[in-house]
């Protein structure tokens, strides 16, 4: 039986390597690359072709959205899986509707990436259960539009989740190593985009969100 080729893009070390050697002993998948940058994962995509790529979202120097998009146009027939620690549904939606076809978070078991994985190579969509649990497949759906989150890009997103921590914006700012102006323009446009007044509603919106479709 061939076994499913896999790129592993996560920037914590330990997480690559965990997994690497958890689907490295089982004889159904081969490991092909791993890394901790998202711009050497595309890079690996377009020139190994893996058929799985796990794809941490928070990854740098471009973000997890970016770089799946990027894999979609230059290695098609890879299947993207995005990989977070948030299990907020508009982080798995975005990843849907930009051609990812899972997404599994860091609270996630063994068992279940694996089911993850196998589900998506065999050409179905897998989100986990801990999304499941927030909101209906329905409205995951990337077919089914909901208001306003569509219009969000993967940037404004990064930048909702940093002030949900309660960064500022010159904390964003250096995070994310761009200027502190830029950092207040994605306020400016997410507010815009969401119709909402000010940060405090941004983030009442956002935790709300698994309740309110």
């Amino acid at each position: 039986m061939e076994k499913i080729s896999v790129l592993i893009a996560d920037d914590h070390k330990l997480i690559r390597e965990t997994w690497s050697y958890i689907l490295n002993n089982d004889p159904r998948f081969m490991v092909v690359a791993e890394c901790g940058d998202s711009e050497e994962a595309v890079e690996h995509a377009r020139n190994k072709k893996p058929q799985i790529v796990l794809m941490d979202i928070n990854i740098a120097p471009i973000s997890g959205f970016e770089a799946t998009e990027r894999i979609r146009k230059l290695s098609p027939g890879s299947r993207v899986i995005g990989i977070s620690m948030h299990s907020q549904p508009a982080y798995a939606k975005k990843m849907l509707q930009i051609g990812a076809r899972g997404y599994v978070t860091k609270n996630s078991s063994k068992d279940e990436m694996i089911e993850a994985i196998l589900v998506v190579h065999g050409g179905n969509k897998y989100i986990c259960d801990e999304i499941k649990n927030n909101i209906s497949e329905l409205v995951l759906d990337e077919k089914q539009e909901v208001p306003n989150v569509n219009a969000l890009t993967g940037r404004e997103i990064e930048i909702i989740n940093l002030i949900k921590e309660g960064q500022s914006s010159k904390e964003i700012a250096t995070h994310l190593k761009i200027s502190l102006k830029t950092v207040e323009v994605h306020r400016h446009n997410i507010l815009k985009k969401l119709k909402l007044k000010n940060a405090a509603s941004l983030v009442n919106y956002i935790n709300n969100l698994a309740t309110s479709l």
